[in-house]
């Protein structure tokens, strides 16, 4: 596939992310997915998360914690069958009403249309500082 149709590949499953549509979501991914989000293990939605089944508890954790006012990737860069996101998401954790904010790296490998690799990178110390109460940023 092109770079353009990777590209448009994520801007789907971003898409379907914003509608709450997870299955939707799954949909862009292959079974064996790689996804990892990096960061404190405090944060529940940290480390990796093989395969859709993971993927899907991943996203319902996601839920259950975070209550975002925004989500905004804004710039994709393409090369061959990676694609990086860049933007910036904040909400409010939902146990404690704090809030975080924080710009992101989202690198994305895709292959035939899928999906098939995941990393987030994110200021997770600001993000467990809201779930601990310990900080208020955005």
């Amino acid at each position: 596939m092109s770079e353009q149709e990777n590209v448009k590949v994520v801007q789907d499953a971003y898409a379907a992310f914003g509608r709450s549509d997870v299955p939707g979501l799954l949909n862009h991914m292959t079974e064996d997915i790689d996804w990892q989000m990096f960061g404190a293990p405090e944060l529940p939605t940290a480390g990796p998360h093989p395969g859709k089944p993971e993927v899907s508890r991943f996203f319902k954790e996601v839920g259950e914690t975070w209550s975002f006012e925004k989500f905004e990737p804004r710039q994709f860069i393409a090369q061959g069958d990676m694609v990086v996101a860049l933007g910036f998401y904040s909400g409010t954790a939902k146990r404690n009403g704090r809030t975080f904010g924080s710009e992101f790296a989202h690198v994305f490998t895709v292959r035939n249309g899928k999906v098939v690799k995941f990393r987030e990178y994110t200021d997770t110390a600001n993000m467990v500082g809201a779930l601990s109460g310990s900080t208020k940023r955005v």
